[in-house]
């Protein structure tokens, strides 16, 4: 699925580039709500931004800001025409493309279609990136039990399952049972199943949610001074990197990508795209019963570390991270049943260290703990 995030107030542009674009279609008028918007969605590098030029000093701090905060974030420019020396500034700042404000339909439908195609290269280069780490292999007794838990499961569930379905379908339509491209074990890449918990087209919602809307009053969002620098500004014999997807100097690629790797975790609240049925069905975890299937069809186990988007898994590539791969993708693990009575906050780093402990130390009674923590929380009715 595509997502398109427009960032400006040219009201005949937003229509018509509505019409126009993919998926999901948003508004703001800030980068500061953009970021709220962006930080709802795991599909990422299959996000457009456009970004409607104004203010030229302020677009370059915007800019360079999306584009530090979101790896692989693709920007389109919208503007009237620009002369070179601000083309040369934009092209710095992280923008990858320029549109006008009434460019002709070939043109965004060039835009998509390139953007379909990065992100099939992107689960390409993924998968062989899991071809160059050590093959885990499931225990038979981890993959026994695994079909055996799961077909008792949904068979005990089914009233459950189909009473949630028909609930979903009555509030909204579309599709019952939503899908997203997860990575599992040896960084192997599936569909993931769960219960829509949103509504389809949320941009058609968009009045209904004023904190998106780009009519909504809003506070100027400005970024903290030093926080961007401007690309040659104080390193004038820096390497600077060039590609795709930005143009910065070298020391900063690599800072930045290591703040990103300690925050490659998300965790969302308060969604408003959620759906009566979706809040429900998201408190008692019931939107991730479909993942039974996933289970009794071996992309999953019972117990294991959560699959990752395939953003979050390309953060984890280095040698601290890798084990955790080195584990079945579970329906439930061991990081979510440690912290459960402080709402499952927990920093990043302590994720992926339980993550990492569970791919060296699982066993049969490990997993039987878990399972029971598991129940035990939903027993206790807690909101995990």
């Amino acid at each position: 699925m595509q997502y398109t995030i427009y960032i400006g107030r040219h009201e005949k542009t937003i229509n018509y580039l509505s019409n126009l674009t993919r998926g999901a279609f948003y508004v703001s008028s800030s980068c500061m709500k953009a970021t709220n918007i962006l930080d709802k969605i795991k599909e990422r590098y299959a996000t457009v931004v456009f970004f409607e030029q104004v203010d030229f000093a302020k677009d370059i701090q915007d800019i360079k800001y999306l584009k530090k905060k979101y790896t692989g974030l693709y920007m389109v420019l919208v503007t009237e025409g620009l002369s070179r020396e601000e083309s040369l500034e934009y092209l710095k700042a992280g923008i990858n493309n320029t549109v006008s404000f009434d460019a002709a339909p070939d043109t965004i439908e060039g835009i998509l279609t390139y953007l379909d195609r990065r992100n099939q290269q992107r689960i390409k280069d993924i998968r062989e990136k899991g071809a160059n780490i050590q093959t885990f292999t499931l225990p038979l007794w981890k993959r026994c039990f695994d079909i055996l838990f799961s077909g008792m499961a949904i068979i005990f569930l089914s009233p459950l399952l189909i009473i949630t379905a028909l609930a979903i379908r009555l509030e909204s339509k579309g599709a019952v049972v939503y899908k997203s491209k997860r990575v599992g074990s040896n960084y192997e890449i599936f569909d993931f199943l769960k219960f829509r918990s949103m509504y389809v087209d949320a941009d058609k919602h968009l009045k209904e949610f004023n904190d998106l809307n780009q009519y909504h009053e809003e506070e100027d969002f400005i970024i903290p001074e030093g926080d961007v620098g401007m690309v040659g500004d104080d390193n004038a014999d820096d390497i600077v990197l060039i590609s795709d997807d930005f143009v910065i100097p070298e020391h900063e690629y690599i800072n930045q990508k290591s703040i990103e790797q300690k925050n490659a975790f998300v965790k969302l609240e308060n969604d408003p795209r959620i759906t009566k049925v979706g809040h429900i069905i998201r408190k008692y975890s019931i939107d991730e019963l479909p993942q039974l299937f996933n289970i009794l069809k071996g992309d999953m186990s019972i117990v294991g570390n959560r699959p990752l988007p395939l953003y979050e898994a390309e953060l984890l590539t280095s040698d601290d991270y890798i084990d955790r791969f080195l584990a079945p993708a579970g329906l439930t693990g061991l990081w979510q049943v440690e912290k459960r009575g402080d709402s499952g906050r927990m920093s990043a780093d302590e994720r992926k260290m339980l993550d990492i402990k569970y791919a060296k130390t699982f066993s049969f009674w490990l997993d039987v703990k878990i399972i029971f923590r598991t129940l035990t929380a939903f027993i206790q009715k807690e909101n995990v």
